[in-house]
């Protein structure tokens, strides 16, 4: 008796799906799929580029900001350093760069918010982390890029709001605790590497600094953090590096992502022997919320670039004719 009201259980089941109602003129197959709520996040605004700094901005590094749209910047690249990942010696301009940046809020440019990434030893994170308490500076994240690299190296976030002029004086004294160099430039160290390929393939022009290749891809949504719309670059588009090494590249970078993208990016990556170092954030109260992927791979630039194309493709960055 069980048996045949299973049987007939099972039968009236597929008789009320089949005669589910269909919305007239269109089928199961032809509706269109509605745009996910995370990306349902208005038009983006177009900054524009900063023209006036606070004066002697200068002062504090010996050198002047970089003007952005929307922001200005401060780099540090950590060639103190000598790190490898396997047999690749890390260039400090393909992953071991320290920024500040402030976005201004007001017309004055005497507030904003500051945001920056910083590149530690992992012998100077106490350090760092004391110094940051002392001085009043909040903390967003803490994490690794790499895998397995020597020496190991700690990734800071820090974020906060105020004084540009107070902020970056502060933050100095911060990084006088580390080894960072701050007044000097990066040695020129140019050579001449053919890109040509790997341009064409990711439809991207990219930054070349001596044997280094660079990319950032912004995202098509309008992100925000803690109700302040970010600009592109200020530490919310994906980047893309690429390191000559010998007859062989090295590729590294973090890709911004929606929650509903990361598994499906993650399996692309491994599936073209990308290998996905770390997941995490960036900020704490990003709208809509984005998830940083790094990722590591040494071979042939064009077959790395093709899948990260396809990456791009499948994920919500704008297209170099998109704008």
């Amino acid at each position: 008796m069980n048996r045949y009201l299973l049987i007939l259980f099972s039968l009236l089941f597929i008789a009320c799906n089949d005669n589910a109602p269909v919305e007239s003129g269109k089928s199961a197959e032809s509706s269109s799929p509605k745009l996910l709520p995370e990306l349902q996040t208005g038009t983006k605004t177009s900054f524009k580029q900063i023209e006036k700094l606070p004066p002697g901005i200068e002062t504090i590094f010996n050198k002047m900001p970089l003007k952005e749209n929307g922001f200005y910047k401060f780099s540090f690249p950590r060639y103190d350093l000598n790190v490898m990942s396997g047999d690749v010696k890390i260039d400090a301009r393909f992953a071991l760069t320290s920024w500040l940046a402030f976005m201004p809020q007001d017309s004055s440019i005497t507030s904003g918010i500051m945001m920056g990434d910083l590149v530690l030893l992992e012998t100077e994170l106490q350090n760092v982390l004391k110094k940051l308490d002392e001085k009043g500076i909040d903390i967003t994240a803490i994490h690794n890029h790499f895998t397995g690299e020597k020496p190991k190296i700690i990734y800071l976030h820090v974020s906060t709001m105020g004084n540009p002029m107070d902020l970056f004086e502060r933050m100095k004294e911060i990084l006088e605790v580390t080894g960072t160099p701050l007044k000097e430039n990066l040695p020129d160290t140019s050579q001449i590497v053919n890109w040509d390929k790997v341009e064409n393939i990711l439809v991207y022009k990219g930054k070349k600094e001596g044997t280094v290749l660079k990319f950032s891809v912004a995202r098509k949504e309008r992100i925000k953090d803690a109700g302040v719309e970010i600009p592109e670059n200020f530490g919310i588009s994906s980047d893309i590096n690429f390191e000559k090494y010998g007859d062989k590249t090295a590729v590294s970078g973090d890709l911004v992502l929606i929650p509903s993208e990361v598994n499906t990016v993650q399996k692309m990556l491994t599936r073209g022997n990308i290998l996905v170092t770390a997941l995490h954030n960036h900020m704490l109260f990003e709208q809509p919320r984005v998830f940083f992927m790094h990722f590591f791979s040494v071979g042939d630039a064009e077959k790395i670039s093709m899948v990260i194309k396809d990456v791009l493709n499948s994920t919500n960055h704008e297209r170099r004719d998109d704008k």
